[in-house]
């Protein structure tokens, strides 16, 4: 019986980077999918020397062992849900293209990583462009927070008429919906939804905690419940009040920034 119950579990695909504290990337990303009853796989676009304080450096290896890594994969599984993070750099792009082009019967959920919350750059600025031209028609929906939706629209995002600005002109480059993960505007925590026709607002009490992985967190449970089959709008409801859930119970391991654990 628990063989056949193996069987009939649906494995999701986290393509992201290694981050050794295991406060962000496909570590919490795995982490997060067994959580919510999914098993998951992951395949690295890049490892991080990193702790909690900061980011370091990186190693981003070949666009080849890449793509290996997911054919390797793809042999024997099939996935029911693929989550996009860190890219590591401009090379992987053409790789990240073509796996989203086999993948496209399933839900995708893309999360722009382009720069570490030290400040440390983790695709290039100039890639930007690049990296979202690759996506559009290919998602099924862009997670970024403030700043990355600023580096991506080109306009400063700070508030929620802002957020509604960068959604609509994200959503209009990808063509695809864009939820903008706006935790620290106006006086609480607001992440917004844009999805080609009306606007969502997830909105709830501010929570005086900088916690490492946040965006890591909310994308991957986000495809969580887009697996489950929750309509978009549900499912990104449901994913920011478990990450502000989470939030609440962050622990300090060392002494940057708390990290999220999906166990507690």
């Amino acid at each position: 019986m628990a063989r056949l119950k193996s069987l009939r579990t649906k494995t999701l695909l986290s393509i992201a980077g290694y981050d050794p504290s295991s406060g962000a990337g496909a570590v919490l990303d795995l982490a997060i999918f067994r959580k919510v009853g999914f098993a998951g796989m992951g395949i690295l676009t890049a490892a991080t020397a990193q702790n909690t304080k900061k980011v370091v450096s990186y190693y981003a290896p070949p666009s080849k062992f890449l793509f290996l890594q997911y054919q390797t994969l793809r042999r024997e599984v099939s996935f029911a849900g693929v989550k996009i993070g860190m890219v590591g750099h401009r090379k992987n792009i053409p790789v990240i293209s073509r796996i989203l082009d086999e993948n496209r019967a399933v839900p995708i959920v893309v999360d722009p990583v382009f720069r570490a919350s030290s400040g440390a750059w983790l695709l290039e600025k100039a890639a930007i462009p690049y990296y979202i031209s690759h996506l559009r028609e290919k998602i099924s929906v862009l997670t970024p927070n403030l700043e990355e939706a600023g580096l991506i629209s080109g306009r400063k995002v700070r508030n929620p008429e802002e957020m509604k600005e960068a959604a609509s002109r994200i959503a209009d480059l990808v063509a695809a919906p864009c939820l903008v993960k706006g935790g620290h505007v106006s006086k609480g925590a607001v992440d917004l939804l844009f999805d080609g026709h009306r606007y969502y607002v997830f909105e709830k009490g501010k929570i005086n905690k900088d916690v490492h992985g946040t965006g890591c967190f909310l994308s991957s449970s986000l495809l969580c419940f887009l697996v489950k089959g929750h309509p978009l709008a549900k499912a990104c409801e449901l994913a920011s009040a478990f990450t502000h859930a989470a939030i609440k119970k962050a622990v300090k391991i060392g002494r940057g920034k708390p990290i999220l654990s999906p166990l507690l």
